[in-house]
């Protein structure tokens, strides 16, 4: 019988180290603002993309649309973002930051940076080239496949 050893496993290996990048730097966001991760999700979608829909966001964050809706909310209440009727449906809802929110995420992008400068450091150059190319290679791989030949 064949066995799969979990711990080689690729996809178990990039779920795992995924998992525990993620939680070493919500600690950041954690510690600084009381986020969860949906909400810091949702608090940089909004930041770098500007105006977006919570089904935009959900696709931007691969987050399923229970949590983009629980994160809006938090941050609605907050008055770090608000909604705005979409004018021809009136179903969907512009999602913005306010200048509050804003500077919320203005605050946390240079955090952020450092903690990926850190996380870096870790790698040599050469590592970080193929790691970087390992990994393009691989959304591409996975993404070509969604969307067929």
């Amino acid at each position: 019988m064949d066995i799969l050893e979990l711990e080689s496993f690729l996809p178990y290996r990039l779920y795992r180290l995924a998992d525990a990048v993620s939680r070493e730097f919500s600690k950041v966001y954690k510690d600084r603002h009381g986020l969860t991760r949906p909400e810091w999700r949702t608090l940089s979608g909004l930041g770098q993309r500007g105006t977006m829909t919570a089904t935009a966001l959900g696709e931007q964050s691969a987050m399923h649309k229970t949590k983009v809706s629980r994160a809006v909310a938090e941050l609605e209440r907050r008055r770090w973002l608000v909604r705005t009727p979409d004018e021809d449906d009136r179903r969907v809802e512009h999602l913005t930051l306010t200048k509050a929110g804003l500077a919320a995420y203005r605050e946390m992008v240079p955090l952020a940076k450092a903690f990926e400068r850190e996380l870096l450091a870790k790698l040599s150059v050469g590592e970080r080239g193929s790691i970087a190319r390992g990994l393009a290679a691989l959304e591409s791989g996975l993404t070509s496949d969604k969307n067929g030949p």
